[in-house]
């Protein structure tokens, strides 16, 4: 019999920003080769923190601190399994979606990331992009906040 508690699984916890220009979404390519939402996990230091004090952290390591954009709600939650480089093995994320409208600044990439792009809300496919976990929260997103932009 196993032991109590043993099916239990380890997460790791990430909150990622579905940052808007009016019609257009932000998306970013680490370096590893996946495209990305701006954001990630939480630091032991911050279980304590609000989300919004890690977003603001995360947005300055990946954007830049010239980045100003107004934080919404969390619309979406997700989970997501990937190779984590670091490790070297298959780690597990729950991911906390937080929609947020980009009020201008100057967009600078951190070091984990290659480019970034602008996405067109009307025209964009996620599919040619995401896979997985981030597919499954990146199509979520866009079915509560852009139904007339979706095609059935």
């Amino acid at each position: 019999m196993a032991a109590k508690g043993s099916d239990k699984d380890l997460y790791f916890v990430a909150v990622k920003l579905f940052l808007r220009d009016k019609n257009k979404l932000l998306i970013t390519h680490d370096i590893y080769g996946a495209w990305d939402l701006p954001g990630g996990r939480l630091r032991k230091d911050e279980f304590y923190k609000p989300l919004s004090a890690v977003i603001k952290r995360k947005v300055n390591e990946e954007m830049g601190g010239k980045v100003k954009y107004k934080l919404g709600q969390p619309l979406v939650f997700f989970r997501v399994e990937r190779v984590e480089y670091a490790l070297g093995k298959k780690i597990r994320i729950f991911a906390i979606g937080y929609e947020a409208q980009y009020l201008g600044g100057t967009l600078k990439l951190g070091d984990y990331h290659d480019r970034m792009e602008w996405v067109d809300l009307k025209k964009f496919r996620p599919e040619e992009y995401f896979a997985d976990g981030w597919l499954t929260g990146v199509q979520k997103y866009l079915e509560l906040t852009c139904r007339s932009f979706i095609t059935i």
